[in-house]
């Protein structure tokens, strides 16, 4: 029996996602709903076209519309949200107290409540909004239901390889994660370009982010902790602190490891770049007066910088690393786990694509196959890390593993 899905959301990780559950999901349906229905329409067909067979449906839901979206979810076995973060919240409440069938007499419905629920998945982002999914836990068990926010490229699958990385020692102690997007051709002067929604960029460049150091959690500065590292393939990048890149794994992780941290990889010249746009202000949220006028910073932001790092043709690559120190055998031993994956022409999907809305996928299909139990999961805790790698690697996800000694 195959399973049925929902992508609300039907951009460009939603679409990834819902191509990778036609794939890989064992679907007998893969609904698609966005607010323009155009849009839903082609990336069904696109979908459909991938996978040549018709499994994908387009249609119109309106995530500020409880009823529209009800229809959605009410048939889905596993709901993904691939809208901005501040969505996510309400759709995941709604998505647990949903029925598959409103028409169902009242004694039916009861009959039927702990089967029609609607597990869910998101791409998160903002950890107060994913404390407060978590927070539903008692409710999704009772309802039978799993909810795992975070999935993605970062928060989701940088955590899921640190999980692996940890995996491969037999004590670890310490755990850096990298992770980063960034156009295979980059061209100056601001040598990135936007693949995701620009409410995701702006939102990481924000705060600070928690970390484990000597032991307990702290929060680091964003932009602080700068170093140069070295990809194979790829260069010289930056690396540097952002906000919810780790999103609750430190509070997971607190009593287990020393330290926990992660950082993100740019181009040379980013890090001063977006410095200067912060220090300004640009990122900020509370409206300033312009002319007798109130204007919020970060919405002029979007507008200035959207239009430049926006390019017609996505060619990117992206870059996970997980690196763990600790003891292996009793010695002490470093595991490196690495992901560099570019931009697919087969099926034109970016990098950003495939690895956000894959993980996301792979975590709404081992919920729809059992292999996540009823709750809400932090995701570094509820998607089991060496059985995710194996479903990358399925996909051609060129995942490395290697434990080596060290001094």
């Amino acid at each position: 029996m195959g399973r049925a899905y929902a992508v609300v959301g039907a951009g460009r990780q939603g679409t990834a996602a819902a191509y990778d559950m036609a794939r890989f999901g064992d679907a007998d349906e893969v609904v698609l709903a966005d607010v323009d229905l155009a849009r839903a329409r082609k990336a069904a067909a696109r979908v459909n076209r991938l996978v040549s067979h018709r499994v994908a449906r387009g249609v119109t839901a309106d995530v500020r519309r409880e009823a529209s979206v009800r229809r959605v979810l009410r048939d889905a076995d596993v709901a993904l949200s691939a809208v901005p973060y501040f969505f996510n919240l309400g759709l995941a409440k709604l998505a647990a107290v949903t029925t598959r069938d409103a028409s169902l007499g009242r004694g039916e419905a009861a009959q039927l409540a702990l089967e029609t629920k609607t597990s869910f998945v998101d791409l998160g982002g903002n950890t107060d909004i994913v404390r407060k999914e978590q927070a539903l836990d008692r409710q999704a068990r009772k309802a039978g239901v799993a909810i795992v926010p975070d999935c993605g490229m970062g928060p989701g699958l940088n955590v899921t390889l640190s999980v692996r990385s940890m995996e491969l020692l037999d004590v670890p102690e310490r755990v850096v994660v990298y992770d980063g997007g960034l156009p295979q051709d980059p061209k100056p002067p601001w040598n990135y370009e936007l693949t995701f929604n620009i409410e995701g960029l702006t939102n990481e460049y924000h705060g600070t982010a928690p970390a484990i150091r000597d032991g307990r959690v702290v929060r680091l500065p964003g932009f602080s902790e700068y170093e140069v590292v070295d990809v194979p393939g790829v260069g010289r990048l930056e690396a540097f602190v952002v906000a919810s890149s780790l999103s609750t794994a430190p509070w997971s992780f607190l009593g287990i490891l020393k330290s926990y941290e992660g950082k993100i990889l740019r181009y040379p010249g980013h890090f001063a770049q977006m410095t200067a746009f912060r220090d300004l202000g640009l990122f900020e949220l509370e409206p300033v007066v312009v002319d007798g006028r109130p204007v919020v910073p970060r919405h002029v932001f979007h507008a200035l910088y959207e239009s430049q790092v926006t390019p017609k043709q996505i060619r990117d690559v992206c870059i996970e690393r997980a690196v763990a120190r600790g003891t292996k055998d009793g010695r002490p031993a470093e595991a490196v786990v690495e992901l560099v994956d570019r931009a697919d022409e087969a099926t034109g999907f970016t990098s950003m694509e495939r690895l956000t809305g894959w993980h996301a996928a792979i975590v709404a299909e081992m919920i729809a196959h059992g292999r996540i139990p009823p709750g809400a999961h932090p995701v570094e805790l509820g998607v089991p890390a060496g059985p995710f790698v194996e479903e990358g690697r399925r996909r051609g996800l060129r995942i490395t593993e290697e434990v080596r000694p060290t001094a």
